[in-house]
Order: C-alpha cells, then structure tokens, then sequence
C-alpha cells in the first residue's frame, strides 16, 4: 500500500457555521460542501487547499466519535486521511504489519468515499484514516 496524496485533514469543530465563516471569511477559502453523516453522528463541512481537503466535524450528538473528542481534548486537529486503491487489501496489509485497526471492514464515509481508521496507539499517536472510492465488482 502506498497512499496517492493526503485525502483531507480532520478537524473537530464545536459549531461547524462560525468555524466556516473564519475559513471563508479570515482565510478566504470557500466552503464546497455541508454533508451530515448519520451512522458517525457528524456534519462535515469541505474546504480545499491546493490539492488537499479540510474537513471540518461538528458532532450531532454529545455521545458521537467527535463529541467525545473534543470533551477529552478540544477542538482541533482530529485526523489525517490518506487515500489507497484499494482500502481493503491495505488494510488487510497494515493489519499483517501489526497496525491495531478501529475498522477491520471499509464503512461508508462523507462524499461518498469508503473509509476506515487505524488506531493511533499504533501510528504514532496520530488517529489516521485510509479512504478510497467505492470499489466494482
């Protein structure tokens, strides 16, 4: 598995409309998607930085990944997601590798991407995720 580009960068956000006014308004940057993903319990909002995404996440309920998240840490940096081929023969690779995995199987995740993430006890402390377009049969 070798990652083609930084698919985005994670951020965990308390109120996702006034932190997409400051990347809007401060940073001059335009906001090209609001997406809520239900089974994650989160709205996203997209960002595009040259050739990377920021996601933004905003926790729809307090007991969700990024409710959670910034209970224990803030807000900030969350994650980095890197994009494969083919997410499940890299994650069956990292696995075999000993990467402790927090998603054995691919999910579905914003923009219609599959996502899993790998546990950050076994990346340097540093949650990441590994993303790819649905695969064909």
């Amino acid at each position: 598995m070798i990652p083609s580009h930084i698919e985005h960068i994670g951020i965990a956000v308390k109120d996702l409309a006034s932190s997409i006014k400051y990347y809007e308004n401060i940073l001059g940057l335009k906001c090209y998607a609001v997406e809520e993903v239900k089974d994650q319990k989160v709205r996203t909002a997209f960002f595009m930085v040259g050739q990377t995404k920021i996601e933004l996440l905003e926790s729809t309920e307090a007991d969700g990944p990024i409710g959670k998240f910034i209970e224990k840490r803030g807000e900030g940096v969350h994650h980095i997601a890197f994009a494969v081929e083919k997410l499940h023969e890299a994650l069956n690779e990292v696995e075999a590798k000993g990467v402790q995995l927090i998603d054995k199987t691919p999910r579905n995740g914003a923009e219609g991407l599959q996502i899993a993430f790998l546990h950050p006890k076994s990346t340097g402390g540093v949650l990441t995720e590994l993303c790819s377009k649905p695969e064909r049969d």
